[in-house]
Order: C-alpha cells, then sequence, then structure tokens
C-alpha cells in the first residue's frame, strides 16, 4: 500500500556512486575498487564527499565480475557496518550473467536493487531483460522489500516502465525511483533533448529520478538533468576520465564534482536520512 511521498527540500540533490561496474577491468585501471576493503573505503569516502546511495557491483579473488551470493551478502554487511548509505546491489551484474543468478541477487538483502526495464545492445554485447524476467525480478522486489531503481537505457524501457505498474502496481516503499542511463553504445544518446523526451514520458507515478551520462556524455548528462531537477549518479563505472588525457584518481573526486555542479544550480547534497525518505525506505515498513 502507497503511503504519502515523504518529503525532502527541493534543494536536496540525491548524489549515487557507481563505484567500480562490471567492465573495466583492474589491470586495466588500477584506481578501480574490486576488493571488499577498497570498496569500503571508497564507499566512506564518498558518503563523506556528498554521496547518500551506492550501487553495487561486485568482483571476486582474480578481480572478475561475480554474483556470488556469499560474497554480495558480505558486501551489504560491510557496508552497513562502516557507513550509513543506502546500498543499492546490481542485478544486471554482467552482461554475460545468467537471469536466475540475477534473480538471487536479492537474497543478500540489499536496500535496493537496480531493475533494468528491457533488453538493449551494449557495445559488442547483449544486455538481456526479458519481459518475463523484468516482471519476476519486480514481483520478488515486491516480496523481499527491497526498493527497486528502474533503470532506463531507452524511450522503450520507459514504455516498459508504465507496463510494468499498470499491471503489478507501486514497489515497496510506494516510491518510484527511475535512472536515464544514457550514452551506451546502443541506447538512447547523452544529449539534453533525449533526456528531455525521456523525462516528458515518465509515468505519473515517478517521484524521483536521476541520470547517468556515460563516459564523454557525463557532463552534459549531468548538466541537463540538473537543469530539469533531476539527481545524478557519477562514478568509475560510468567514466574513467576528468577531462582529456586525465584519467580519474578516485571515486571520490567524482562525487566532488557532482557537489560542485550541485552547488552551482542551488543544490546541497542530499543526507543518507533524505534519501532514505525520497526512496520510500523511512516509510516502507508504516
Amino acid at each position: 500500500m502507497r503511503v504519502g511521498q515523504g518529503i525532502v527540500a527541493p534543494e536536496a540533490l540525491l548524489i549515487t556512486v557507481a563505484p567500480t561496474g562490471a567492465e573495466t577491468s583492474k589491470a586495466d585501471f588500477p584506481q578501480l575498487p574490486t576488493t571488499l576493503d577498497e570498496l569500503v573505503q571508497t564507499a566512506q569516502e564518498c558518503e563523506a564527499a556528498g554521496a547518500a546511495m551506492i550501487h553495487v557491483h561486485i568482483r571476486d579473488d582474480e578481480h572478475r565480475p561475480t554474483l556470488d551470493l556469499v560474497r554480495l551478502t558480505d558486501t551489504v554487511q560491510a557496508l552497513r557496518e562502516s557507513t550509513d548509505l543506502v546500498v543499492q546491489l546490481s542485478t544486471g551484474g554482467s552482461v554475460h550473467d545468467p537471469l536466475d543468478s540475477r534473480l538471487k541477487v536479492l537474497d543478500a538483502a540489499p536496500d535496493s536493487c537496480s531493475l533494468t526495464m528491457g533488453t538493449t545492445n551494449f557495445g559488442d554485447d547483449v544486455f538481456s531483460n526479458p519481459w518475463p524476467f523484468v516482471c519476476e525480478l519486480y514481483q520478488l522486489s515486491q516480496e523481499r522489500q527491497v526498493v527497486p531503481e528502474f533503470e532506463l537505457f531507452d524511450l522503450g524501457h520507459v514504455a516498459a516502465l508504465h507496463r510494468l505498474l499498470d499491471r503489478y502496481g507501486l514497489p515497496y516503499g510506494g516510491s518510484v525511483h527511475c535512472d536515464l542511463v544514457m550514452g551506451v553504445p546502443g541506447g538512447m544518446p547523452g544529449t539534453a533533448d533525449a533526456l528531455v523526451s525521456a523525462v516528458g514520458v515518465l509515468p505519473d507515478q515517478v517521484t524521483s529520478w536521476s541520470a547517468t551520462g556515460i563516459g564523454r556524455t557525463t557532463l552534459p548528462v549531468a548538466l541537463a538533468a540538473l537543469s530539469k531537477g533531476g539527481h545524478l549518479r557519477v562514478g568509475m563505472e560510468d567514466v574513467l576520465s576528468v577531462r582529456q588525457g586525465e584519467p580519474v584518481g578516485s571515486n571520490r573526486q567524482l562525487v566532488a564534482r557532482a557537489v560542485a555542479m550541485g552547488e552551482i544550480a542551488q543544490k546541497r547534497p542530499m543526507t543518507t536520512t533524505e534519501a532514505r525518505t525520497l526512496l520510500g525506505l523511512a516509510r516502507a515498513e508504516v
């Protein structure tokens, strides 16, 4: 049952950090946090810099993407013990992970999970999210009391979100938070025009949205999102340079840049308590 949307100050900006991802190798980018200790340290630094939610992919001992449930559970526990961040696990994993393994991510009991609303070309690969899988994952999130973030890579994904909410109702906690993932080769372009188009057709039930620009679209998308009243996701999962020829030194650096852009738009970083209210976590037990 939906409880009225929690009140969050309009100047509060939700900054989500996506520190690792599943695409970049540790060998190619040593700054990437791939061990649990590195991830915890990154989370603490990013929380101090202004992030309120962390979007988590994990790696194995060889720094390869994994959905090992023990590692996922240990990661959720470690992040909760060391930070107050909203912990969101990726159910996308790697593009090579089977659907049944991706469903089991919710067994690690995160606060939130990503839920991608359709299949998309992902560079040379295919990120598979068939409609029956989307429906099963959504109903499982309702059952497990995990708040989903709907990831939208294309306008077709927005249409699918309308369909999902009409068929299965609101998510656990009553809020509907989306993230527009833009600039992926095969998805919608990372432009202001594309962002405005996507935001204009979001379902009425949407209570908040953020945007992510991949690679060189990071800054255009962030600036467009701020101008439209949206929130931001940043991190090494999405971009590996701060400007041409200058690699990212840390995820904290990207969070600090998002905070600075927010200040220009007269926004301040949202607290973790406010983030829980925004996402429905603070009232989910009511």
